[in-house]
């Protein structure tokens, strides 16, 4: 399911990453920019261009390559990205977690797309790469992105203050977890 393009509705798959996605990218990105603002770090500008998107993915990639990431597209028929989840952070080891990161297209938003994206990331994150646990967090006033995480499966877990910096400033989010099994630690 994650080596190839898999249908998450009629009109819209979800594959993984190519270096090739940077204009569609840096297109989507720039659409949602607004739209995003209140969850989103503050950005320079080079970041919504093709070469700021080509330097991201480049550097995301690698981190797949070397097995610290899994990053993922949500397009649409035409080859539009209208959303991004990411798995970083991947650790092995006693702890076997990732963090989740996502967006989806503010024209696209509630329709059940997250939600099902969510549920493939932690389908490949058990699967293919053995974890145990995958968490998230949101600020704390995002509620769409925390019923995504609910549906998906996902438990608060906690509140930290001052968790991340986001529209300018250092936000309290919302923790969340989804334990994925219960087996031991593989080799």
């Amino acid at each position: 399911m994650t080596d190839h393009l898999h249908r998450i509705a009629p009109d819209v798959a979800f594959r993984p990453v190519a270096i090739t996605d940077a204009p569609a990218f840096a297109a989507a990105l720039t659409r949602n920019r607004a739209y995003m603002r209140r969850w989103e770090p503050v950005r320079p500008e080079a970041f919504y261009t093709v070469e700021g998107q080509t330097a991201r993915l480049t550097a995301l990639l690698a981190d797949r390559d070397a097995g610290r990431a899994m990053p993922w597209a949500l397009a649409d028929d035409d080859g539009r990205v209208i959303g991004g989840f990411t798995l970083s952070g991947v650790e092995r080891g006693p702890y076997r977690n990732a963090r989740l990161g996502y967006w989806v297209d503010a024209d696209h938003a509630g329709r059940g797309l997250a939600t099902a994206a969510v549920g493939a990331v932690c389908d490949a994150a058990r699967d293919r790469l053995g974890l145990h646990r995958v968490e998230a967090a949101t600020v704390t006033d995002n509620g769409p992105s925390q019923r995504v995480l609910a549906k998906a499966g996902f438990e608060r877990i906690g509140t930290a203050p001052g968790y991340l910096h986001i529209n300018g400033g250092w936000r309290d989010h919302h923790l969340f977890q989804r334990l994925l099994h219960d087996d031991p630690p593989a080799g």
